[in-house]
């Protein structure tokens, strides 16, 4: 087995992009569910896990698109299996796609990626100043509050929690209302609890949607409130994900969804940008661009760089092939 991959970074959180491997389905929702049984999935542990990558690694594999309406389609890889939306992947295949030549963009203005992922079509404006890209703004699919104020006895007391579908389900709560703050230092207790509520709230009735394939808590968002900037609302999150996943960004899906939230407790008015930081300082601006009858239209805007090209091969004499988790 021998693979070629590229790797980036969005705001701290890596991103492995792989061509070339086959998958099956007439749309990328459906390439995702045969993916998870079948040969798809045996790429994904071999370049994701341990030794060869590690229990926070995230990556995608490119496929066709569901029709010529989009550019290509991609399947989000995690830890754990395989992911219904990424916002911070999408900005990275936005930039891959343009500096690769893949898609063809002006030394000055944007270019507009369109791909499918398997919550639906979603855009990178890939920004371009003097031939380089300076920022990517991702546009996601529809994103709504599903519940607000859930309330939940954790391990360290009673909670209220929203949650809010932004191509995936996130359940959000202040990390205050556990006593604690989104900081490295906490790292390992976020994480816990993190994954309490995820499987605390994954079958929740407001967490299974019409569409089952995209049912269930993917992850939880731990949130500070910093106050306000002059452009609105200024937050710091930790996004645990998949089952006990950190992203380092402040995640783009996630993102999404907290826009969609602010948005119906009044908190980020028509106009105003959400400041969003991560929990180790990286940061996306993010807006309500547009408003619909299945909730409002997030952009996300942040920067993705390239880290580097790998070729990954198997010794048929090596006992890993299938990686390993220590989370």
């Amino acid at each position: 087995m021998r693979w070629s991959t590229e790797d980036w970074h969005t705001a701290g959180e890596p991103f492995r992009i792989v061509d070339g491997v086959a998958t099956e389905g007439r749309t990328v929702a459906e390439r995702r569910v045969n993916a998870m049984t079948g040969e798809p999935d045996v790429v994904r542990r071999f370049l994701c896990l341990e030794p060869r990558g590690h229990d926070d690694m995230y990556g995608g594999f490119i496929t066709p698109p569901d029709d010529d309406g989009a550019d290509f389609g991609v399947l989000f890889w995690h830890k754990d299996g395989f992911s219904t939306a990424c916002g911070h992947g999408t900005m990275a295949l936005g930039a891959w796609a343009v500096a690769s030549g893949r898609i063809a963009a002006p030394d000055d203005g944007e270019a507009v990626v369109t791909i499918d992922v398997p919550s639906g079509r979603v855009q990178a404006r890939v920004l371009r100043e003097a031939g380089r890209t300076t920022a990517v703004v991702f546009r996601n699919v529809a994103s709504r509050v599903l519940a607000r104020t859930i309330p939940l006895s954790t391990s360290r007391g009673d909670v209220l929690v929203d949650l809010v579908f932004g191509g995936a389900v996130y359940a959000t709560l202040p990390a205050a209302s556990l006593g604690l703050e989104v900081a490295p230092a906490h790292t390992p207790e976020l994480i816990r609890l993190g994954r309490e509520i995820k499987w605390a709230l994954n079958d929740h009735p407001a967490a299974r949607l019409d569409d089952e394939r995209l049912s269930g808590v993917y992850g939880t968002i731990l949130f500070d409130g910093l106050g306000r900037t002059e452009s609105g609302p200024w937050q710091r999150n930790v996004t645990v994900f998949a089952d006990g996943e950190v992203d380092r960004s402040p995640c783009g899906s996630g993102t999404a969804s907290r826009v969609a939230l602010l948005d119906r407790s009044g908190e980020l008015a028509d106009g105003e940008t959400l400041t969003h930081d991560s929990i180790i300082g990286t940061r996306f601006l993010a807006r309500v661009a547009e408003r619909t009858a299945d909730g409002v239209i997030p952009e996300v805007t942040g920067q993705a760089y390239r880290v580097g090209r790998c070729e990954f091969e198997l010794d048929p004499a090596d006992p890993l092939a299938d990686g390993f988790s220590l989370r």
